[in-house]
């Protein structure tokens, strides 16, 4: 859907305070809408739509507990380079067994 906003403009919110209940996001984010239009239509007493400004942006209020953040510290050099090997196995792998293109 275009906007007629930059990138940088398409922001997202997220609000809440210690006496609500709830927590309020807007956002622009595809992904997070489509997200919280699921969860809303499958636990209506937990999250709801509040808000479609029509231009890509929507508000959804959550109950707290229902929405988390988090947080993944930076993988160390070692774990990093574990991951490099097994990938670069399963990528030997799939060639050999002549799937270099497998559909995921």
């Amino acid at each position: 859907m275009k906007t007629g906003l930059t990138k940088k403009q398409k922001t997202t919110a997220i609000y809440f305070n210690e006496d609500s209940p709830m927590i309020e996001v807007i956002t622009y984010n595809t992904d997070l809408k489509n997200r919280l239009s699921s969860f809303a239509s499958q636990h209506p007493k937990e999250c709801r739509l509040i808000d479609d400004d029509e231009q890509g942006c929507k508000t959804f209020e959550v109950k707290k507990g229902r929405f988390g953040f988090k947080l993944t510290p930076p993988y160390t050099e070692e774990r990093r380079k574990a991951a490099s090997e097994l990938a670069k196995i399963h990528t030997q792998n799939l060639r050999r067994n002549g799937n270099e293109n497998p559909v995921m």
